[in-house]
């Protein structure tokens, strides 16, 4: 379906590429740059310092880019909140975090979901890593992609699948590589380890905003 905002948007890639390996973004954007993005902690992640600490690190590495996006923290209500949520392992995998992506209206999503659960993070977790994956979960609000969307078994393992563009989009990002980027932030799945942006993460963020 093409809405009336799709056509009267205008591009900012001129290709639409599926089952390659390159970076992609959804459809709809972040709009009306530059632009603050609030952050908040709520519910049962609220009291946690490790929580409160990897967003402060989550809003400290976004904002070092210099993008027209700024994240800013705030004490409640943001326009980006961060909850928590419990579930066990199923299949095999267990789920770190999830979010969504833009609003037709220009807006970020307007929630992250992180894992409580022991087993995803352990009984002491760590920092870094929460903060990798936070910061991952925020590039999904503000609508990247999984780097390997086309085929999740690149990082995950396990039988080839593929998400598809479906009604949300798979857009190339412009000057992305053309090869497995093994590094990116944007993996499906994590590596358990501290991954920010790496350097073909910063060209995408820098054309996108």
């Amino acid at each position: 379906i093409l809405t009336e905002d799709n056509l009267n948007s205008k591009s900012t890639s001129p290709n639409l590429l599926i089952a390659t390996v390159e970076q992609y973004r959804t459809t709809n954007l972040v709009k009306t740059l530059p632009r603050v993005i609030t952050v908040s902690v709520s519910g049962t992640l609220s009291g946690l310092t490790v929580w409160s600490n990897a967003t402060d690190a989550l809003i400290s590495r976004y904002n070092a880019l210099g993008l027209h996006i700024t994240l800013q923290r705030v004490s409640s209500g943001g326009n980006v909140d961060i909850i928590g949520f419990d579930q066990g392992p199923s299949g095999g995998y267990i789920t770190l975090g999830s979010s969504g992506f833009p609003n037709s209206a220009g807006d970020p999503y307007n929630q992250i979901k992180m894992n409580t659960n022991v087993q995803a993070y352990g009984s002491n977790p760590n920092q870094g890593y929460i903060t990798s994956v936070l910061q991952h979960e925020m590039g999904h609000c503000i609508g990247f992609r999984h780097t390997d969307y086309f085929n999740r078994a690149l990082s995950c393992g396990g039988a080839k699948s593929n998400e598809r563009a479906g009604t949300i989009g798979a857009v190339l990002i412009p000057g992305t590589p053309s090869g497995f980027d093994a590094e990116s932030f944007m993996l499906a799945c994590s590596a358990g380890t501290d991954r920010t942006f790496n350097t073909n993460d910063i060209k995408a963020l820098n054309y996108l905003y």
